[in-house]
């Protein structure tokens, strides 16, 4: 038998459960078509890229996010197992919070992909059938997300836009990453819930005091984020994670390439920071649940 591609691989996954998707420009059902293209009953067509993920945005848009930051995320997410603990948590939530064996979860601002794909990993280990599916905004970490995770549905789409049924979702992800309740609640199952990831004061504070010191932009509060989540769900829990990690040199460049924390900052500065040969940055998040209201 003739060996699929990368991109028939994608489109026979998508055709699984492609019951859950709808046409992000009149919202009709789609159907996979000759496994090369998502269709919706209108005719309006979208291709599977070769690299096995669907472009599911009406209009194309750019972000700073390029390749390199999300090669440089898997390095330090997904091999250094940077965030790790709180992976951990929020796979015990799932178990907690859920009672379905099988389980339809997205991923919103995937980026590059390993989060869904470490958590997916966790279910399926204690026997769960999961679907996972990540949209980003930024082609480029959907790109890696593909390239690592082809047991995974990847989707360039619009949060404020998803291209998805009402009621798809068992449980939704929401990394430090921007939130559209009003989609959240769309596609969410009535007794699904959502979880949400946020930094706090002390998330990488070694690399807010060493490039911003004695600056507004060392001082970071998420009240406000943690705030308009009780108001929008009905909150479930909430958890504080903290912990210290130690970085080798290659992890220190890594998370140097990854956050946005360094964006126009001196190169000298930046240089400075990568001579360490090692370095304990401090992951501080808080973890909260929610439901319908």
């Amino acid at each position: 038998m003739e060996k699929l591609s990368k991109r028939e691989q994608s489109a026979t996954l998508v055709e699984s459960y492609v019951n859950i998707f709808q046409c992000p420009i009149c919202g009709s059902s789609m159907y996979v078509a000759e496994l090369k293209s998502i269709k919706c009953s209108k005719n309006h067509s979208f291709d599977l890229a070769r690299q096995g993920y669907l472009n599911l945005l009406i209009t194309p848009t750019k972000t700073k996010y390029d390749k390199q930051l999300f090669e440089s995320r898997k390095y330090l997410m997904g091999e250094h197992s940077f965030f790790e603990p709180v992976i951990s948590k929020i796979y015990e939530f799932i178990e907690t919070y859920t009672n379905q064996n099988k389980l339809t979860i997205l991923d919103t601002g995937s980026g590059d992909g390993s989060h869904l794909a470490k958590i997916r990993k966790l279910l399926v280990d204690a026997g769960k059938d999961v679907n996972g599916v990540g949209i980003d905004i930024a082609k480029e970490g959907i790109l890696v997300a593909a390239k690592y995770y082809p047991k995974l549905v990847w989707c360039v789409a619009d949060l404020a836009n998803t291209p998805f049924r009402d009621k798809s979702f068992h449980v939704i992800l929401n990394i430090l990453s921007p939130s559209n309740y009003q989609e959240f609640n769309r596609i969410l199952h009535d007794d699904g819930i959502l979880i949400k990831v946020v930094p706090r004061s002390d998330y990488l504070k070694e690399v807010r005091t060493f490039f911003y010191n004695d600056s507004e932009k060392q001082l970071y509060s998420n009240d406000d984020i943690i705030r308009h989540f009780k108001e929008r769900t009905q909150l479930l829990h909430q958890e504080t994670v903290k912990y210290m990690v130690t970085l080798n040199k290659d992890a220190i460049k890594a998370l140097v390439m990854m956050t946005p924390l360094t964006w126009g900052i001196d190169e000298n500065k930046i240089d400075q920071f990568l001579r360490k040969g090692s370095a304990k940055i401090t992951v501080d998040v808080d973890i909260l649940i929610g439901s319908k209201v």
